[in-house]
């Protein structure tokens, strides 16, 4: 029997089923069975009952012996995506609460953050496992609803992090303001261009609330504090290098006036910065990107990229399995903890707080 089955089997006899077996443990004959070996006896003592605790006994010693319990307990992380540094970043982060708390955590994402199926599968499996909590990035806002509310139905706290999700079936939900991370990018790019021109917005793609949030914050504040800055142009990456540097040479051929681009994300920035090299326009279109990576602090130094709003992931990670931890010792973490973006340019880039963000501990 396996331990899974050895579980189902000692709830339903504890609710008053003594005998009442599994599916998969009876016979062709329906009879009771252990591994080939049928529980006749049962059948045979007319009720007796005995008879019926004798075999139930049997039965958990046996299935239980070859449970392995887990010694600490476990913590699923589960992010969009794996690739990007800041997905590297933030398992560091959870992995460093993890060693502080005495626990264990189990990392797992789907290889694009596109696949939204993917990450439900992941999720379900690790409702299956019954781990002791659930970090979850949704990459759409709605599609993980259903595994977020099995989590809940199973009794497994789930908090989220990063990116939101249609529903409040959660003990937190931590992220950076991404509507005032969108917002700052606005204001910087406004700013060096002198309050005048037309931009273009280089998004992520449909349905990841976090990155919806800094297009519309980036959007909502151009409009209201800038009505000479005209945003002509707007396409989606797909959270994908290649796709994002082919919809920003697209939008430089259609609109050659372009003189600032706001990229709303890791990949998004690197392909708008690539088309822009490829170009022969580094530096004469200003660049304002949302992440970092090597080569963006790179690009930055040398004043391809005027800008990055950057993000803490790491204590998004820290501080997301923190609210599990602390949820399961009874106590009650915050329902939202917002991080508050920073702005880096080639002027703050070497700032102790700069130095920090942009260099992370990512050994884990």
């Amino acid at each position: 029997m396996s331990c899974e089955e050895h579980s189902v089997f000692r709830s339903s006899t504890a609710i008053g089923g003594a005998g009442r077996l599994p599916h998969r443990l009876r016979g062709l004959s329906g009879q009771p069975r252990l591994g080939s070996v049928e529980f006749r006896s049962l059948a045979s003592a007319g009720g007796n009952l005995y008879g019926i605790l004798l075999s139930v006994i049997l039965l958990l010693a046996v299935g239980g012996a070859g449970c392995h319990r887990r010694q600490r307990p476990l913590y699923a992380v589960v992010p969009k995506g794996q690739a990007h540094i800041f997905w590297q970043t933030v398992h560091a982060g959870a992995a460093a609460e993890a060693r502080e708390a005495g626990v264990d955590i189990a990392w797992n994402g789907p290889a694009a953050e596109s696949d939204f199926a993917g990450q439900i599968s992941i999720v379900d499996d690790f409702i299956n496992r019954h781990v002791d909590g659930i970090l979850l990035a949704p990459t759409d806002a709605r599609a993980l609803v259903p595994a977020i509310e099995r989590a809940k139905q199973q009794g497994i706290p789930l908090s989220i992090f990063d990116s939101g999700a249609d529903t409040e079936d959660y003990v937190s939900f931590v992220a950076t303001d991404n509507y005032e991370g969108g917002a700052m990018g606005a204001r910087r790019l406004a700013a060096i261009l002198h309050d005048q021109g037309n931009v273009a917005l280089i998004a992520v793609m449909p349905g990841g609330e976090s990155t919806l949030q800094r297009e519309k914050g980036f959007r909502e504040t151009l409009v209201r504090e800038f009505p000479h800055v005209q945003l002509v142009a707007w396409q989606y990456g797909m959270s994908d290098v290649a796709r994002s540097l082919a919809v920003t040479e697209d939008i430089l051929t259609a609109h050659p006036d372009v003189s600032g681009l706001f990229a709303s994300n890791e990949s998004s920035a690197v392909g708008a910065d690539q088309a822009l090299k490829e170009r022969g326009l580094a530096g004469k279109i200003k660049l304002v990107g949302f992440d970092s990576s090597p080569s963006l602090i790179d690009d930055l130094k040398a004043g391809i990229i005027d800008s990055l709003v950057v993000q803490d992931p790491f204590q998004i990670g820290y501080q997301g399995l923190k609210t599990l931890v602390e949820y399961r010792a009874g106590q009650h973490p915050p329902k939202r903890i917002d991080l508050p973006p920073v702005l880096v340019t080639r002027d703050n880039l070497n700032d102790p707080k700069m130095k920090s963000l942009l260099n992370p501990p990512l050994a884990r």
